[in-house]
């Protein structure tokens, strides 16, 4: 099922939580709306559930409008952060909650109820579990008998709010293999809330990146990490550091000193680079900093440097190898290989 949203504006007591949204989603889609809090993401999530109405705009299941209809009616699953498990239902009763609260003439038999709730416990790798109840499962069974719940309907749209975000990070990474291999097999179309970078790179076909309100970019993973179009977009992806620099005669300058970066143009701008984007040289043009801190990452070092002028210097991080020397008030010289210029 094609899910398009189109211009929605959405305001609660006249506050603006979305500004002219607009976004087109693929049937058969992984989606990420990925973003800090307050950037709109769970209100988008809700506007497509059917949760909240739009102040305008329009919500199109297919080619249908479905902007003033209801949760029922747009045959959507809903997966809460907290599960909403039933507490007093087995596994089995929990998930086909939906099915027997069906209108009669709408509600398959008991046989059929039981056996497509076994199905999807089978689905979930839950098999065997159906007569217990919530309290006697860990946190990432109870989310796999949430997901089990709210496709037992067989939505159109499956929705998931910040679905791993009540479980510790082991339980997290394990669940997200697990969704993507889930998802591979049934094949719905799957949008999903999370403030998670790393999850939604993982996870997602194209991931949504938002900030106050609106669609910053919209990618696949390598797209808004590699290629980032803005510098919210770059500083919230990933690790990066960022100076400000001036533009003169096809060259980047710090502090009118050149660094190795081409530029075009002319002016003030904010170069950004990834912290494993650098090289060390022990000459010529390039910045130099003052060691404030370092730690080991794994197979590399992570360096704190003060770039600049003291007094006015530029607290940055970058990654070096393991045997360069890099003592608390050592300095150290480098080059970004890879970065980007925006506008200051």
């Amino acid at each position: 099922m094609e899910v398009r949203v189109s211009n929605i504006r959405k305001e609660f007591d006249r506050y603006p939580a979305l500004h002219d949204v607009s976004l087109d989603i693929r049937s058969g889609e992984l989606i990420a709306l990925l973003g800090p809090s307050g950037s709109g993401k769970t209100t988008l999530l809700r506007l497509i559930a059917g949760l909240e109405q739009p102040t305008r705009g329009q919500i199109f299941f297919g080619d249908e409008d479905a902007s003033l209809k209801s949760v029922q009616e747009r045959h959507v699953g809903f997966v809460f952060q907290h599960y909403a498990l039933f507490r007093h239902m087995t596994v089995a009763d929990n998930i086909a909650f939906g099915l027997t609260v069906r209108p009669r003439g709408d509600r398959p038999s008991k046989a059929e109820i039981r056996r497509r709730a076994l199905e999807l416990l089978d689905m979930v790798q839950l098999s065997g579990l159906e007569k217990r109840y919530p309290n006697q499962l860990s946190g990432g069974q109870r989310q796999r008998v949430a997901l089990a719940r709210a496709m037992a309907i067989e939505p159109k749209v499956l929705l998931l709010d910040e679905p791993f975000g009540a479980l510790d990070a082991k339980v997290r990474k394990e669940l997200r293999r697990w969704l993507r291999d889930f998802h591979e097999r049934t094949g719905h179309t799957t949008v999903f809330v999370t403030h998670d970078q790393e999850e939604a790179l993982e996870l997602a076909d194209r991931v949504v990146v938002m900030s106050q309100g609106r669609i910053e970019q919209v990618g696949s993973s390598d797209d808004v990490y590699d290629r980032p179009n803005s510098s919210f977009v770059f500083s919230f992806i990933g690790d990066s550091a960022h100076i400000p620099v001036t533009l003169a005669g096809g060259q980047a300058l710090y502090e009118g000193t050149p660094i190795g970066v081409a530029a075009d143009g002319a002016g003030e701008a904010i170069l950004f680079f990834r912290p494993q984007d650098v090289a060390l040289v022990s000459e010529g043009v390039g910045l130099s900093g003052t060691v404030t801190a370092s730690r080991r990452l794994a197979g590399t070092r992570i360096a704190e440097l003060d770039v600049g002028t003291p007094g006015q210097s530029h607290h940055i991080e970058i990654e070096i190898p393991l045997d360069a020397v890099a003592n608390i008030g050592s300095e150290i010289r480098f080059r970004p290989t890879r970065w980007k210029l925006f506008e200051s």
